[in-house]
């Protein structure tokens, strides 16, 4: 088996996909636009051949990668990265090569336009919240007279909280519109609630094969616009409502031997117009493996290996795995220059058996992941959250 895997070395803990898929003996054909020198030993010795190209922006490169893997090993069986950002460029490489083991780029749009998601969800019998496709200004201004203030802009097909702004008068809106950038933005009226996501993995008949959920403490837009800390932490998800809405969204969306990432609100009171305090909204729509730790999160908490369930997947369209929740993981991460109560010195004193990554983060994901990240786990979601609070408290 042959698989293309795009920027094996980026995130830093990606090459733990091709890991898994070469210890089965497949062909892991990594396309990376950093020289062979700075990548690390794990990823080198992740991979069976390594391309390097100046831009993976430039598709010609990327496209001339694969004819070369093409030639040299046959035809492509999968083109994956698990990166929001490369899944166009993934979706027209599996067109120009007859890759059928993923979405192709002329299926796209739901997946990628947030406007086209939501119809994705209503379809489903999920409910979204208000939107309104940027055009024109008398159009907006009408719009918000509607929802009223705050709403939400962020660009349709964007990655992450990039871009994303909280507009909490005409004023602001005034000023958002008058110096956006030139792309489609997609506006929002504002969700009175907190973001719970399901994650899993699924076969080519999109049966869930693993799954779990994390629940955001803090706005990854705030986070990102406010430059301030950031929390989540894994939740038990067999016996939530959640399930039940996200195997829908499953159903609903091409999620053929996927990894996964949904994100829900789940609104925190009641508001006219979208529902009472409890209930889950269709939020946005990831057809790659959640961020953030995300994945080794789940690890933690099961004691499994959700890489090798995934390159599992790839290979026989199955798992043999048994997944049963152990403990409870956080999530939290500091900002350079604040005063908290604990040093990190103290925290690693207090809670050192718990802690299972301490680290810096790169800046191309400091914005939306902190300065520095701090993952733990327990035995009881009580001291999960004693340890939360204690890394945050200022």
């Amino acid at each position: 088996m042959n698989v293309v895997f795009i920027s094996p070395h980026f995130p830093l803990y990606y090459w733990n996909f091709c890991d898994r898929l070469k210890k089965r003996g497949v062909n892991v054909l990594g396309i990376g636009d950093a020289p062979y020198h700075e990548i690390s030993d794990n990823c080198k010795q992740a991979l069976t051949e390594y391309y390097r190209v100046n831009s993976l922006e430039n598709y010609d490169e990327v496209y001339r990668a694969c004819e070369f893997f093409t030639h040299k090993y046959g035809k492509i069986d999968w083109i994956e990265s698990e990166n929001e950002y490369w899944l166009e460029t993934e979706a027209t490489l599996r067109q120009a090569f007859d890759v059928n083991t993923g979405t192709k780029i002329d299926a796209m749009a739901p997946m990628k336009y947030k406007s086209k998601m939501k119809a994705v969800y209503e379809q489903a019998g999920i409910k979204t919240c208000r939107y309104h496709l940027v055009h024109d200004y008398e159009g907006c201004v009408r719009f918000l007279d509607e929802v009223g203030y705050p709403v939400v802009v962020k660009p349709d097909n964007g990655v992450g909280a990039s871009a994303t702004y909280k507009l909490k008068s005409l004023d602001e809106f005034n000023y958002f519109y008058a110096t956006k950038p030139n792309v489609q933005f997609i506006m929002e009226e504002f969700v009175p609630g907190h973001v719970e996501t399901f994650d899993g993995i699924t076969n080519s008949k999109k049966e869930i094969l693993i799954c779990s959920s994390h629940k955001m403490m803090i706005s990854i837009m705030d986070t990102v616009n406010e430059a301030g800390d950031a929390a989540f932490h894994s939740q038990k998800i067999d016996d939530m409502d959640l399930y039940e809405v996200g195997k829908r969204a499953v159903e609903a969306f091409d999620t053929r031997s996927r990894y996964f990432h949904f994100e829900f609100f789940r609104l925190d009171e009641d508001k006219d117009g979208l529902g009472k305090k409890g209930d889950i909204l269709g939020l946005e729509v990831n057809m790659r493996a959640p961020g953030a730790y995300m994945p080794d999160m789940l690890n933690w908490a099961c004691d499994c290996d959700v890489y090798d369930i995934w390159a599992e997947m790839l290979c026989t369209d199955t798992t043999t795995r048994t997944i049963n929740r152990k403990y409870s993981v956080g999530y939290a991460s500091r900002r350079n220059g604040v005063h908290y109560r604990y040093s990190l010195d103290d925290i690693r004193h207090m809670y050192g058996q718990h802690i299972l990554v301490d680290l810096d983060v790169p800046k191309a994901l400091a914005a939306a992941m902190g300065d520095h990240t701090c993952i733990f786990r327990a035995e009881t979601e009580e001291k999960m959250f004693e340890i939360l609070y204690n890394i945050l408290t200022k």
